[in-house]
């Protein structure tokens, strides 16, 4: 009988292509992995792993077993989300992914919502890049993410993953309080030709979003100092190093010095909760979405409530 843990690690490393990495993947030590596919191998009697340089690699053995791990994994899985769906009960694991403002802005009070209701619903909240996301949610790594994707370069959501919409995200433009525009009403991106900016770090979506969103104003980027959380951003603008695009998400305590103008057009990113479409069976992950919705009709409530403080032409957030 072939023991499924150790299926799950040969099919993990299948993935990964490293004992490390599916050790990462896993949460457990690459010492935990190895073990199960040394075990896996006196089982079926078959070498599984090659050396291959400083790493190693699958032999056609484990290339045909891991193959089988991925169809057996799929099927447990199913059959657990029919189990679960047939008794109709809120319980199990749940791990759920969110980009890190989501994570900060959303996911306290779902998870709050959700353990009052629901107290035999195991959590793990993982911080995730929305790609990242993607992959873990295919590979039934995360069972449930929350995704942005920017309206004017959307993402490639792969096949086999059912999506909800949860609220549309507007960023503003954030302006030191000397800038000449700070006391507008609004203002065009076009206008902000010849200024400094603040970013997140190459490769992240908010770095690539900008650096796109920019050129297709015809503004070239200058990017003046890069950090990857947005009260960081808050922070450089009100020191004068620089401007900033902010969705309101991102947006907490707004500092003294600071200007919050909206953007005409407003740029938008729209909030989905992702899962994959064989489990949507599943009443956790029902529950899940739900309590999300709430999360965020209380964030677009209270979005509601800062912007009606805007007077005078400045958006002055305290």
């Amino acid at each position: 009988m072939l023991d499924l843990n150790r299926l799950k690690a040969l099919h993990a490393v299948a993935v990964y292509g490293s004992v490390g990495a599916a050790a990462d993947a896993l949460m457990v030590t690459p010492s935990a992995v190895s073990q199960q596919l040394a075990k896996l191998e006196r089982e079926t009697g078959a070498t599984l792993l090659e050396r291959n340089g400083r790493g190693v690699r699958l032999t056609d053995a484990a290339g045909l077993l891991a193959d089988h791990a991925e169809r057996i994994l799929a099927l447990v899985e199913t059959a657990e989300a029919d189990f679960e769906a047939l008794r109709g009960e809120v319980v199990g694991r749940l791990s759920i992914g969110a980009f890190p403002t989501a994570a900060r802005g959303l996911l306290p009070a779902a998870l709050v919502h959700l353990r009052e209701r629901h107290p035999d619903l195991r959590l793990q909240l993982h911080e995730r890049e929305p790609e990242r996301q993607l992959r873990e949610v295919s590979r039934g790594e995360l069972d449930l993410a929350v995704i942005q994707d920017w309206v004017n370069r959307p993402m490639a959501i792969p096949e086999g993953l059912s999506r909800a919409p949860l609220f549309d995200d507007i960023a503003d433009a954030i302006l030191p309080a000397s800038h000449p525009l700070a006391g507008r009403s609004e203002i065009e991106l076009a206008e902000l030709s010849g200024e400094q900016w603040i970013s997140s770090s190459p490769g992240t979506v908010c770095h690539d979003w900008l650096v796109y969103t920019l050129r297709a104003a015809e503004l070239e980027p200058d990017i003046a100092c890069m950090a990857d959380e947005y009260p960081t951003h808050l922070a450089l603008v009100a020191a004068g190093q620089g401007c900033a695009i902010i969705p309101r998400l991102g947006r907490d305590f707004v500092p003294a010095g600071v200007r919050v103008v909206p953007l005409s057009p407003p740029p938008v990113r729209k909030i989905y909760a992702l899962w994959r479409t064989d489990a949507a069976r599943r009443p956790a992950i029902r529950a899940a979405v739900e309590a999300l919705r709430i999360a965020s009709a209380a964030h677009r409530s209270a979005d509601s409530a800062g912007a009606a403080e805007v007077s005078g032409g400045r958006a002055e957030f305290t």
